[in-house]
């Protein structure tokens, strides 16, 4: 019993051993190193990205991107840090994650979208009273600050300056016009009860 333990043992760190080799063959460009790596770890690397995808098709497709990454990036596989199959596993792990990522994104912008071009009905007179007592709130914060700030944060954004060109029109360095801007922003934050 102990005999086929180490026997099995031994066949594994020999194939291990094959892997590594295939996939530093495969970094000097050999594509026959590359067919005979594919033919033996596709299955286990389909399987991975399967359990993650769910989706066949979809894991095909990353299947084939873990190949050609595998193909395109072999030169950075270093066996003394591990074995072959780990690394094509880690990038498999790695693009099937990516791909639930892409996907669960693109799901959320269709939403957005969707949302975005539904036609809601607008109160056109509660939102006009909403930005009117909010114009109110922010003229008087304004007066809160000082002169030089309101200056600065009214160029900005008001009449839609950039800090170089408020510092050109006013005249004042640019660390200056910053300086103000923060110390604006940060004062109208305080005025405005907005926390951050």
């Amino acid at each position: 019993m102990l005999d086929a333990v180490v026997d099995a043992g031994a066949q594994r760190e020999s194939r291990t051993s094959a892997l590594d080799d295939l996939l530093v063959a495969t970094a000097s460009g050999d594509r026959d190193a590359f067919s005979r790596l594919y033919d033996e770890t596709a299955a286990r690397v389909f399987g991975l990205v399967r359990r993650v995808l769910v989706d066949a098709a979809q894991a095909e497709e990353v299947t084939q991107d873990v190949f050609l990454e595998a193909w395109q990036t072999a030169a950075r596989f270093d066996p003394a840090r591990g074995a072959a199959i780990s690394w094509l596993l880690t990038l498999a792990h790695r693009r099937a994650v990516d791909r639930v990522r892409s996907v669960q994104a693109s799901r959320e912008r269709d939403l957005k979208a969707g949302v975005r071009d539904l036609d809601v009905p607008v109160d056109d007179v509660a939102e006009a009273a909403e930005i009117a007592v909010e114009h109110e709130r922010v003229s008087g914060a304004l007066a809160g600050l000082s002169p030089a700030q309101r200056e600065c944060l009214s160029l900005a954004y008001y009449d839609g300056c950039t800090q170089s060109e408020i510092a050109a029109r006013l005249g004042l360095p640019l660390g200056t016009v910053k300086t103000r801007l923060r110390d604006g922003m940060i004062r109208l934050r305080e005025l405005l009860g907005v926390t951050t």
